[in-house]
């Protein structure tokens, strides 16, 4: 590690134009001097991306493996890709040769999670203005006090290239194989145990984002501490609440409570103090976007200013001559986004720590209809849930029927969570049990019948439920079993029909609610035999569905 830290280091004084730690005013300013954005009319900026960095590059993504640790990372998912110390150091030192010849280098001395007992530094080293300034909008300052984090002898650098291509014969053999046979010329890649990472090529933000949010999720289990993908709010008394789900659950509309404060969209870490984001900012999904029903994601992109105070970025969205935004047209990328930071939003909790989670919520949009619109999970079930990470997503077929798909993202973030699955399940498995966590299941998707017979859940509805789950509704009214998923369904809830807490009772065809149910859970069991069957307690196993 020193020897690569020590040539970056050496590269960086030798470096003619280096500007560290700018003003974030200057890094807007330098955006738009280099052409790496362009001004929308109400003062934010606007970068469009090549066709191969509209998203994150999973096959490009990739970790170290080293005898030493090895045995910690689940070498069997297909998001943990390996590749040795020695391709890393080829791409390191492609890296500064690539840095050496430029005419500018910007650099951010920034801070992830905001509970300082545990930050971890992080150093980013761009030839891109506009990459520096995403830092700036989603990664902390230096708080005052890093030197008392557990962390603050274990900084993290990640130099970023977007736009920069490795050799292809270099890496022959090393990276993937495209389509064409030729080696891949972009890399996204993490040496844990060295505290490095490196991106050339991709040019989508979320890379930098996800590669440190995978990092944290590496680091922090060893610490006790378990990293989540999830939203967070805080009631007036102080109660902590988080929200996890899958794209299309309805994980951002739920956390966006205008009673509640939020602490953060995305990724926090739950240690021995309570809740703390990880982010200073948010990078959410801009397609389709509308004031009426998301105002808060709106308002902060959309809001006007002076151009060097406004700072968000809309990333591949469409944008006209005048600088006006269209949120619907996706011909560039459905995975228009936008970076902006926390202190955009009107309702948040400052900074963003919250007590230990009286609630969690996992969020499902269950295309097939026939899980409950909420039921109360044990510390068994809220571990298995947690791992198996369900929704339903919706494919077509030749003559234009739409069947449920049953998708499982373990963690409800499964590309970003590196170590074996039974430390992820077990620290949860602690904390809610050490703290009194409550755990529901909210299924957001489809009551009645499928897709395509039923009807999506009433957001009203839905809405009853969580804010009955959060204020202790539910803690004592009676409950019944469902046998097939075996899930605690309540009897009754304040505010909604009894009949619709009972899946069965909104299907006209009972029978084909049964067939439907039944093939549902052997989903969840064939999933898990193939992903879990040995890697799970045994405790755990026997509430999968289908079991």
């Amino acid at each position: 590690m020193m020897d690569l830290v020590r040539n970056l280091e050496k590269m960086i004084k030798a470096h003619k134009n280096v500007v560290a730690n700018p003003k974030r005013s200057e890094l807007i300013q330098e955006s738009l001097d280099n052409r790496e954005a362009y001004l929308s009319a109400n003062g934010a900026l606007a970068t469009w991306t090549p066709p191969e960095s509209t998203g994150r590059s999973p096959k490009d993504t990739v970790i170290v493996k080293r005898l030493e640790s090895e045995d910690t990372i689940d070498w069997t998912s297909p998001n943990c890709i390996p590749i040795t110390e020695e391709t890393f150091d080829m791409a390191w030192e492609d890296a500064l040769s690539f840095l050496k010849a430029k005419e500018k280098i910007y650099i951010s001395d920034r801070s992830l999670i905001a509970d300082t007992s545990y930050a971890v530094k992080v150093k980013t080293i761009s030839d891109r203005a506009l990459h520096l300034l995403f830092t700036y909008n989603m990664f902390r300052p230096l708080p005052e006090d890093i030197e008392k984090s557990i962390f603050a002898d274990k900084p993290f650098t990640l130099i970023v290239l977007p736009y920069n291509k490795l050799n292809p014969k270099k890496y022959e053999g090393r990276l993937r194989k495209l389509p064409n046979g030729q080696t891949s010329n972009m890399i996204v890649a993490m040496d844990f145990d060295r505290r490095l990472g490196v991106i050339i090529g991709s040019a989508y933000c979320g890379s930098i984002k996800k590669l440190m949010f995978t990092v944290l999720n590496y680091m922090l289990p060893e610490e006790g501490i378990l990293p989540l993908h999830c939203s967070a709010n805080e009631g007036p008394n102080g109660d902590t609440a988080l929200l996890l789900g899958l794209s299309g659950t309805g994980k951002t509309t739920l956390s966006a409570d205008p009673s509640r404060a939020l602490l953060g969209d995305d990724e926090h870490g739950w240690n021995d103090n309570g809740i703390a984001n990880f982010e200073y900012g948010c990078y959410a999904k801009l397609i389709n976007l509308r004031k009426d029903k998301e105002p808060e994601i709106y308002n902060a992109m959309m809001h006007e200013d002076d151009y060097l105070n406004h700072g968000a970025i809309f990333e591949n969205t469409m944008m006209y001559p005048d600088g006006s935004i269209d949120f619907f047209d996706d011909r560039l990328t459905p995975n228009s986004r936008g970076s902006y930071p926390l202190t955009f939003l009107s309702n948040i909790k400052m900074p963003p720590v919250g007590r230990h989670p009286k609630t969690i919520l996992f969020l499902t949009a269950d295309a097939n209809g026939v899980l409950p619109p909420i039921a109360k999970l044990t510390p068994e079930q809220a571990m298995l849930w947690f791992l198996m990470g369900y929704t339903s997503k919706l494919a077509g077929t030749e003559t234009g029927i739409v069947d449920p798909v049953s998708t499982f993202s373990r963690f409800f973030g499964e590309p970003f969570m590196p170590r074996n699955p039974d430390v992820y399940a077990s620290l949860l498995g602690e904390k809610m049990k050490k703290h009194g966590t409550q755990v529901y299941l909210i299924n957001t998707g489809w009551s009645g019948g499928p897709y395509g017979v039923g009807e999506r859940m009433d957001i009203t509805l839905t809405r009853r439920l969580v804010d009955a789950a959060l204020k202790g509704e539910l803690e004592d009214v009676e409950y019944q079993e469902d046998a097939i998923f075996h899930l605690m369904v309540p009897k009754s809830c304040k505010g909604v029909p009894d009949e619709v807490l009972w899946p069965k009772n909104t299907w006209s065809d009972k029978e084909a609610f049964e067939e439907r149910a039944r093939k549902l859970a052997e989903d969840f069991s064939k999933h898990f035999d193939k992903a879990y069957a040995e890697k799970i307690a045994p405790e755990i196993a026997k509430v999968c569905p289908g079991k």
